[in-house]
Formats: C-alpha cells, sequence, structure tokens
C-alpha cells in the first residue's frame, strides 16, 4: 500500500481531516514559505493528533540546533530536508529520526545526487529555480522510474492531486506519495474534499 503525507499542514483543523481521511504522515513546514509554522503552532498540532500519525519537519538549510529544538517541540518522527544540505548533515541527524531528503529533478543528470546520500528515503519534486518545493508543479515521472535504482525509497511529489494520483502511482509505483498545493483551497488552508479524494485515490490505485 502507497503512503499518503499530506505537507503544508498550518492548523489543527486540517491536521484533523487529514488524519480522518487516511492520511499516515503529515508535514510541518519550518522553512519561509506560504505554509510555514511556528514551533508553538507545530506542537499545538502535532499533539492533536494520535501517534499514529507520523510528524515530518520540513527544512531548508535550517541549522542542526533548530531542528533538534523542532523535534522536540513537535514530537517528530522525520526530518525532511528540502535545501543543499550535504550528506554528512543529512546522516548525522538518523541516529534520532528517519531522515528524507529532497531531490529536485530537473534532469536525468540530477538524479545522480541520490548516490550520495545515506537517508531513509528520497523525495523527488520538481525543479525550480524561484522556489524549494510547493510550486505545484510536476515532473517527468519516467524520471521517478529510473531513481529506483539507488535502492531508497521512493516518495513521489510535485503537482500531484486527486486528477493524477492513480495515474502516478501506476505509473512510478513509488513508497509514498507527497502533496500540499494540490489539496489546497489557498496556500496553507486544506479542502476536505480534495483531502478525502486525493487519499480515496490512491488507496484505489
Amino acid at each position: 500500500m502507497v503512503l499518503v503525507k499530506i505537507c503544508g499542514i498550518t492548523s489543527i483543523k486540517d491536521a484533523k481531516i487529514a488524519q480522518e481521511a487516511g492520511a499516515d504522515a503529515v508535514g510541518f513546514v519550518f522553512a519561509k514559505s506560504p505554509r510555514q509554522v511556528s514551533l508553538k503552532k507545530a506542537q499545538a498540532i502535532s499533539k492533536a493528533l494520535p501517534s499514529s500519525i507520523k510528524k515530518v519537519g520540513v527544512f531548508v538549510n535550517a541549522p542542526a540546533g533548530f531542528v533538534k529544538k523542532a523535534k522536540k517541540a513537535a514530537g517528530l518522527d522525520a526530518f525532511q530536508f528540502h535545501g543543499e544540505e550535504s550528506p554528512e548533515y543529512c546522516k548525522k541527524f538518523r541516529k534520532i529520526a528517519a531522515v528524507i531528503k529532497a531531490i529536485k529533478v530537473k534532469d536525468k543528470s540530477s538524479l545522480e545526487n541520490i548516490k550520495y546520500y545515506d537517508v531513509d528515503a528520497v523525495l523527488l519534486d520538481a525543479y525550480s529555480a524561484k522556489a524549494k518545493g510547493g510550486t505545484g508543479k510536476s515532473f517527468n515521472w519516467d524520471l521517478a522510474i529510473q531513481a529506483k535504482k539507488f535502492k531508497k525509497p521512493v516518495i513521489l511529489s510535485g503537482g500531484l492531486s486527486a486528477f493524477n494520483v492513480r495515474k502516478a502511482i501506476r505509473k512510478v509505483k513509488p513508497y509514498a506519495v507527497d502533496v500540499s498545493s494540490g489539496v489546497e483551497i489557498s496556500p496553507g488552508r486544506k479542502s476536505e474534499k480534495k483531502v478525502r479524494q486525493f487519499i480515496r485515490n490512491v488507496k484505489k490505485a
């Protein structure tokens, strides 16, 4: 079964929507973004969720001290690094939680970075010169299939929605799918209808 992560959660209400719809994980964005949350807000949301829902912190080139502080505050089960974090930086965090390294896929050469990272999973997202993530754009899924040769669990992200996620899963067969803007009313506000439809279509795939 493909796992589902609803990212960019900014409120208890949206977290509960994700939980009740059957999400396996939620993501808190601690980097500069329309979906950014404070440690205090992430802590409140995390406490409102059962332990069965995995909490993932999303960071971009953050100081190690802040990452550790966020883990403690929000009870994070995993770190998702979306910047230019080095393999050494990522590896040291595996001692305290699971580590996901985001790879921005521009072309086939982008995939070569994967082999340098000793992480629990890689998240493949669309390349953008302007943003680190959350662009709502997809990339060539053939490249996601090629990424499997590195023998790391692949989390598919970028431009996913209820309308294309079944096709994406059938083509790529990823370990998990990650969605944010594809289930929103506006940046940082989730649509209950879109979240439920997205997860329903993942399960059908």
